[in-house]
């Protein structure tokens, strides 16, 4: 019996040996089982992380315990497919991996420590696919020289403290820090796909670069970048260059954009904290002077080309920007969400500020859901066209509140927040459900087309100075249903169309900021109280309470018993009010004064 006990130890002992690795993975087998039925693709990268085909240790030596690997000097190369353990220190020395255009290798980060003084301390030369796996419970830490010596002076490869040529993947549940003194902290020339792991770069240019595309499927990211924080940016394929996001936890902040995709990008979910170009307080819109884009006193580049550097948007796609989910905390000194064509919010928690527009979309911007809150920004929403199916959304601009216009945005080209100058005419704006409260400087709604209003609440505080109105339409604003109020100044008024299936009343009357309002009919029933933001010479409400043929009674001041939501009582009473007008309906839109009506002027224009 004795004798068996001995051999049994003996033999547990040398197995210890062989993996040592990853002894931690083999103990967590039951819970590995169980996530099997969550999600396969996981379960067998854990697995594969229970043996390793070769270890190397790095210390006053490199011990290496297997094949398919080279050691020259401080140059490990890794030359064929397999499983392979990195743990220990190396100081001014690299790993290679140079292996068959079939072979997938596995590099299991142990707690490794590896340091280069020359070059990239991970350097994936050839393979099929190159996976790194972070060992649970460790700590392994990459960091680059700041300047690289390269064989041939013509190939700028490899360009990242992590480079892999081929596709490459990192998944596991320990913890990462990159340090890329030189350029990128994580590279791959193909696709960079990122299961888990707890994530920590900082960069002098780009975090997380993907050329052809990145998915992410969780894990935890701290990136401290000069450049763009997560980036893909394959030029040449319109298939190509896209990002997608299905959860995780990201932490940015960076001098250029947050998170940019060539052509696609699609968030799931996830908690996102975004700080761009310094913030929204760096913008050079706080500025007469112009200088380079959220940097003002710098020189101004040529309008005729692009650096790249200038744009420093929070979420950027050369296509098409998807929202499906997640939680958004954004402060960023140029557009906060930006896309070159189509922007869809499906649901999500947005928390924004911007010091240019909040969310811009060159063609189409359609929120179907979520809840926005835009507290800074240049423009609120903008885009050709504007459709609003649901949500609760609340913005708070320097300019437009909502600008519908035709056209690119100029900003990230020319170093001027705002310089959208579109001369197109076809601008719509469609609210078709939802929850808008509006409190703009400049206009409050603005469409160099015409805008539409079939359901949901609309609430407009306009500009007080006699240069904007609450209302800037070139063609028409008809209303078929919803709640609709805006307040503001009367120099530039503008009410919605006659040819409205719902009716509107305009009353003229100088009210101060937080004054009620108050419409009841000849009941004396209470259809609407609101008090707006700011003084106001002109409001204009539309309900579908208003029934052409009644009589309504406009009253200014008093007080009410409800419990106001952005200056709206719904419920309760109303007592103690001045009346200024009684009106009874007999048009679209009825008013207790001739109405002046201002020229809208051409949506998206720069007002000063």
């Amino acid at each position: 019996m004795k004798k068996q006990l001995t051999f049994f130890i003996s033999a547990l002992s040398i197995y210890s040996t062989l993996v040592g690795c990853s002894n931690q993975q083999m103990n967590n087998s039951d819970e590995t089982t169980q996530e099997s039925v969550i999600d396969s693709t996981l379960q067998t990268d854990k697995q594969a992380t229970t043996n390793a085909d070769t270890t190397i240790e790095f210390g006053s030596t490199i011990d290496v315990n297997g094949t398919g690997v080279t050691v020259e000097e401080n140059i490990v190369t890794i030359t064929k497919g397999g499983t392979y353990c990195l743990s220990g220190t190396l100081e001014g020395g690299q790993v290679i991996v140079n292996a068959g255009d079939t072979d997938q290798v596995e590099l299991l980060l142990n707690g490794v420590q590896l340091t280069s003084s020359t070059s990239a301390p991970i350097y994936i030369m050839n393979a099929d696919k190159t996976t790194l796996t972070l060992v649970d419970g460790t700590e392994s830490i990459i960091t680059d020289a700041d300047s690289y010596l390269f064989e041939d002076s013509s190939i700028d490869e490899p360009s990242a403290a992590i480079f892999s040529k081929d596709d490459l993947k990192i998944n596991g549940t320990g913890s990462l820090v990159v340090n890329a003194n030189y350029n990128n902290a994580i590279a791959s020339k193909d696709d960079l796909d990122i299961k888990d792991g707890n994530i920590t770069i900082t960069a002098v240019n780009n975090g997380l670069k993907g050329k052809d595309s990145i998915e992410i499927d969780n894990g935890t990211f701290v990136i401290n970048s000069g450049g763009d924080a997560i980036k893909s940016d394959n030029t040449t394929d319109s298939t190509k260059g896209w990002i997608t996001i299905h959860d995780g936890t990201f932490n940015l902040t960076t001098t250029g954009d947050g998170i940019q995709a060539e052509t696609n990008l699609l968030i799931n979910g996830g908690t996102f904290t975004i700080e761009t170009g310094g913030g929204s307080e760096n913008s050079s819109s706080k500025s007469e002077d112009w200088g380079t884009w959220g940097m003002p006193g710098r020189n101004q580049s040529s309008s005729t080309t692009s650096d790249e550097t200038t744009s420093a948007k929070a979420l950027k796609a050369g296509v098409n920007l998807t929202i499906e989910n997640g939680n958004f905390t954004i402060d960023s000194s140029d557009d906060s969400l930006h896309t070159n064509d189509s922007v869809t919010i499906n649901n999500g928690t947005f928390s924004i500020a911007s010091g240019d527009d909040g969310i811009h979309a060159d063609t189409t911007l359609e929120i179907n859901g979520g809840t926005i809150d835009i507290t800074k920004s240049y423009e609120g929403l903008e885009s050709t066209t504007v459709t609003i199916n649901d949500g609760t959304i609340h913005l708070v601009t320097s300019d437009d509140g909502i600008n519908a216009a035709g056209g690119n945005d100029g900003s990230a080209m020319n170093g001027r927040p705002g310089q959208n100058n579109f001369s197109s005419s076809s601008g719509m704006i469609y609210f078709n459900g939802g929850y808008v409260y509006v409190d703009a400087s400049g206009d409050g709604i603005d469409a160099n087309g015409s805008i539409e209003m079939s359901n949901g609440t609309v609430i407009v505080n306009g500009p007080t100075n006699g240069g904007n109105g609450s209302l800037d339409f070139d063609q028409t604003f008809t209303i078929n249903g919803g709640l609709f109020i805006a307040s503001g100044s009367k120099d530039m008024l503008q009410t919605p169309s006659s040819s409205s299936t719902q009716n509107t009343i305009v009353v003229s009357s100088n009210t101060s900021s937080n004054t009620l309002i108050n419409v009841q009919d000849s009941s004396g029933v209470n259809l609407v109280t609101y008090a707006p933001a700011k003084t106001s010479e002109v409001i204009i409400i539309s309900s579908p309470e208003f029934k052409t043929g009644e009589t309504y009674t406009i009253s200014t001041g008093g007080t009410s018993t409800a419990t106001p939501t952005d200056g709206l009582y719904e419920g309760g009473s109303y007592s103690g009010g001045s009346d200024v007008a009684t009106l009874t309906i007999s048009s679209a839109v009825t008013s207790n004064t001739t109405l002046n009506m201002g020229m809208g002027g051409p949506g998206g224009m720069m007002r000063r």
